[in-house]
């Protein structure tokens, strides 16, 4: 009894030691091997430069988007490449009975039926669009002012034609050119009223600046009748260039602008010739103007100074395709 120096319950400090008493497997030496170079404060998610970054980049696309982005567009700012909605009972059944390319159209559930209505579904039955009803709610998020009387039509966007392909077209068609060109024209029904002459006249196409212009929408498809169809309109990056580009290869540019100095009267348009229009209000932009190898204006007898952009196009080439046919 006395030799049994160890106490009951005492625990031998070997069995106690912290850690492997073996080996460590190569854990502790590929531990101590070097993991490259420390990132770059930029890099380290949790420290403040990361923070600082992270931030600005953010900033930054806010601000991308504010001036124009997909997601956070100004108020007004259209984008010509989204389809557009037609919003209305009277616009709808127009633009279908032109003839307006449409992709679909919606009908609120619940919407008192009509004869435009009834004509609209009948017509859009007959083209092959979708007719889809929709909550009345889905509708109100589509329109700014709510005011859709139960039914929208949803328009693809134009296809322009490139101005080179425009004028090959042209030369192929073996008859003399006939164009109009538009400066500041910004009117959707100007532009759809000139497509309605230009085709009506034995022209064939018509030529817009891609910047500060109106553009081929819903509304110039139902003011040219149809017209749009038949016709290719152009886009041009910079009319002035492209204008320049058209008289190198032996066409005529005229502006048309109420104080031009060679009558319409006197004007041969019996050559390849395109018509440049401008608005009423601010005419012919300057560099277009010095463009131009003629100015003609429109003899007038009463008082009245100038006419709608549109009328006066189609007077000007009802007067060319007056002299083409003698």
């Amino acid at each position: 009894m006395a030799g049994n120096s160890q106490r009951r319950g005492a625990v031998r400090k070997g069995g106690t030691k912290k850690g492997a008493v073996v080996g460590s497997g190569g854990k502790r030496r590929r531990g101590l091997e070097g993991r490259g170079a420390t990132p770059p404060a930029e890099q380290r998610t949790k420290h403040p430069a990361a923070k600082r970054a992270t931030a600005k980049t953010k900033a930054t696309q806010g601000r991308a988007a504010t001036r124009g982005g997909t997601t956070s567009r100004p108020a007004g700012r259209k984008n010509d490449d989204a389809p557009e909605l037609v919003l209305g009972r009277n616009p709808v059944v127009e633009c279908l009975r032109a003839g307006v390319p449409a992709t679909a159209l919606y009908v609120a559930v619940g919407t008192e039926n009509d004869d435009r209505l009834t004509e609209s579904v009948r017509l859009a039955a007959d083209k092959g669009i979708s007719i889809l009803e929709v909550p009345r709610t889905d509708l109100d998020r589509l329109s700014a002012n709510g005011l859709h009387q139960g039914v929208a039509l949803q328009v693809p966007p134009y296809r322009y034609a490139h101005p080179d392909d425009l004028l090959a077209k042209v030369r192929d068609s073996g008859g003399p050119a006939l164009l109009v060109a538009l400066d500041n024209i910004s009117d959707p029904r100007n532009l759809g009223a000139v497509i309605r002459s230009v085709a009506a006249f034995g022209g064939q196409g018509v030529l817009i600046p891609q910047r500060r212009s109106a553009s081929v929408t819903a509304v110039a498809w139902r003011t040219s009748a149809g017209a749009a169809a038949r016709l290719q309109v152009a886009r041009a990056t910079n009319l002035t260039r492209t204008l320049k580009d058209w008289a190198g290869k032996g066409i005529q540019v005229v502006g048309l602008d109420a104080g031009g100095d060679t009558p319409l009267d006197e004007f041969d348009g019996r050559e390849p010739t395109v018509v440049v229009v401008g608005s009423e209000g601010k005419g012919l932009s300057r560099l277009v103007r010095e463009t131009c190898d003629a100015v003609i204006g429109i003899p007038m007898a009463g008082p009245v100074e100038s006419l709608n952009a549109s009328v006066a196009a189609g007077v000007v080439l009802s007067e060319i395709a007056r002299q083409r046919r003698i």
